[in-house]
């Protein structure tokens, strides 16, 4: 069912409140008129700005003193009959005030006597939960691949109309700028869609990437999913050669007909468990660049919201956005820090389990080509229902480098530093960083830099040698942790080296 569909069904239903998050009001008010002139009944607006009046027709005076919603919630009480409607923009703001409160409480129970419906639309603010309880909340969803197409081509007329633009763009650069644009809301695609064209005044291939650029500044990292840049490759991570494997061997999977059309589903992700430090959340963007999809990590912090029922909506809500997007790669790091309460008794009312079991439900559930990446360091405070078949395709430890590997990632590390590798000993280096994770080797390359650098010398190996000595690993001053972590990895998880 459209948006409009759902909403007519509620409004025929006698549903007497209605409460819409979205930035996007305009997009609600359109079809909200369109039903009104359909069912035949009186549609009210109101603004702080223009007070109440009629909704339908343009420049139509306010009703007078009606600027303060509780004399516009009053009038409507006392001068409005059959089964009319009102919608009211940004009100949570007011309902600090009691008065407001109040009569917004009668006007609803009104409403609710006469079949009329109250229709609250704001971006932002939060509904009080004595109006939560009594009111329905109307979901807007994502734009479509259909509906994109015809947002793109509803923008390039608009912009044609405006200035002299070119337009050369195949049908497979179309597909990709459609593709690129899903997750964004319709107000966001036209903005997107809009800087990208009017940048220099073409619409063609090149204009896949700038949308994807526009996608990320407007995603910008304000809300739940945070765009991250992926430019990482997986021949710059050293070692994982099985887990390097395993993503190349399903990427041709992840999104393509072909594999759809033989019976394969896309694959649900991954769980890489291992030693801090130990390159798992470099792999992450690794793989999603081998896939060649965007990266969006969930700022869980962001999802906890002090009102009753917001933090479990706010997860379904950056759940719907990643399928919107889908393909894409969704990455959760630390998650047994995100559901911290989730495997032990809780101490927060229960909340963490309840958004842990909506998690794991969509991870089971889902159909969108959304590749989850989670990363933990700590085994014991993951819960054991992700652990189960079937959450994730596999589940891989992430040791500390091998030889070979160490070798690897100190040839990775100095070439980035603009050092030839081949002026260093890689093998004596090897060796001695046995026990090192790939974090504490590029920061023992990075302290050893500073160290030259100070006495006004090229970087030598003695250098990193010595930064290596003075600094002890992880596995020396945890040795009992690791070593426990790498027992309970046994049999439990695939090698991802």
């Amino acid at each position: 069912m459209t948006d409009r569909d759902r909403l007519e069904q509620l409004i025929k239903a006698r549903h007497a409140c209605l409460t819409v998050a979205t930035t996007d009001e305009e997009y609600v008010l359109i079809h909200l008129r369109e039903i009104a002139i359909e069912l035949n009944r009186e549609i009210w607006q109101w603004t702080v700005t223009d007070g109440l009046r009629d909704a339908l027709l343009d420049g139509e005076r306010e009703v007078p003193q009606t600027d303060h919603p509780a004399a516009a919630l009053y009038h409507l009480t006392r001068n409005t009959t059959g089964a009319s409607f009102c919608v009211m923009l940004d009100l949570p703001g007011h309902l600090k005030d009691e008065r407001t409160l109040r009569t917004l409480r009668e006007t609803i129970e009104y409403f609710n006597r006469t079949g009329g419906t109250l229709v609250l639309i704001h971006a932002s603010g939060e509904i009080p939960p004595a109006i939560a309880a009594v009111a329905t909340v109307f979901e807007v969803s994502f734009p479509d691949k259909a509906e994109l197409a015809a947002i793109l081509k509803e923008t390039t007329r608009k912009i044609a109309s405006e200035r002299q633009i070119s337009v050369n763009l195949s049908k497979q650069g179309l597909n990709a700028i459609v593709r690129n644009l899903q997750g964004l809301t319709r107000r966001q695609a036209r903005r997107v869609l809009t800087d990208a064209i009017c940048e220099d005044c073409k619409l063609d291939e090149q204009d896949v990437n700038a949308v994807l650029v526009g996608k990320r500044n407007a995603l910008g990292g304000a809300g739940m999913l945070q765009y991250v840049e992926s430019p990482v490759d997986l021949s710059d991570i050293g070692g994982l050669n099985r887990l390097k494997q395993w993503v190349l061997q399903r990427k041709p999977a992840m999104d393509n007909e072909e594999a759809v059309a033989f019976g394969l589903t896309p694959p649900k992700g991954v769980l890489m468990l291992g030693v801090q430090g130990a390159g798992k959340s470099l792999a992450a963007k690794a793989v999603a660049t081998a896939g060649q999809l965007p990266l969006l990590r969930m700022d869980v912090g962001s999802l906890y919201d002090s009102y009753v029922g917001q933090s479990e909506r706010k997860l379904r809500e950056a759940l719907r956005q990643a399928e919107m997007m889908a393909p894409v790669v969704l990455w959760i790091d630390e998650i047994e820090k995100a559901f911290a309460s989730a495997a032990s008794a809780s101490t927060d009312g229960g909340l963490s389990r309840r958004m842990f079991g909506s998690l794991l439900t969509w991870m089971q559930e889902r159909t969108a080509a959304v590749f989850l990446i989670a990363t933990a360091n700590d085994i014991e405070a993951l819960p054991p229902e992700l652990l189960r078949k079937g959450r994730f395709d596999e589940i891989f430890f992430v040791d500390l480098p091998r030889l070979e590997a160490r070798q690897q990632i100190f040839e990775i590390h100095l070439k980035k530093r603009k050092r030839n590798p081949v002026d260093f000993d890689l093998a004596e280096l090897a060796t001695a960083s046995d026990g090192y994770s790939g974090a504490e080797i590029e920061q023992a390359i990075s302290s050893a830099m500073y160290d030259a650098f100070a006495v006004k010398t090229d970087l030598k190996t003695s250098h990193i040698l010595a930064a290596l000595k003075a600094s002890p690993p992880l596995s020396v001053t945890m040795a009992e942790r690791v070593e426990a972590l790498r027992e309970w990895a046994v049999d439990r998880c695939v090698l991802a080296d």
